[in-house]
């Protein structure tokens, strides 16, 4: 029984931890800069939430939650077809086919 309460909490604080990395990502492609930060006195179960974000730049709003979880989902798919990119490239270069400009990139970066 404690072995699985363990695992839970390991589970929620893995995806606890997804959730806050993926905020701070879509935040910080928001608006170059230090723009953004979180209150101390936070509200909710989480610091790291939308509802906590401070905006330190007086020339910045606030962007809503949809345009937050619009940007967090367009990062997600964005890494979903790199990975994509570097299975496919992967297989490609097993069996000696042509990669496609995505799986090079995905596989050997930018160069």
């Amino acid at each position: 029984m404690i072995t699985k309460v363990i695992l839970l909490l390991f589970v929620w604080g893995m995806s606890n931890m997804d959730n806050t990395r993926w905020l701070n990502r879509a935040l910080a492609q928001m608006h170059s800069g230090q723009w953004f930060g979180f209150k101390k006195d936070y509200t909710g179960t989480e610091r790291m939430s939308y509802e906590n974000i401070i905006v330190h730049d007086s020339s910045i709003t606030k962007p809503t939650e949809a345009e937050v979880n619009a940007k967090i989902q367009e990062l997600k798919d964005a890494e979903t077809a790199n990975q994509n990119a570097r299975t496919t490239g992967k297989a490609k270069l097993k069996i000696g086919e042509a990669l496609t400009d995505a799986e090079i990139k995905a596989l050997f970066g930018d160069n």
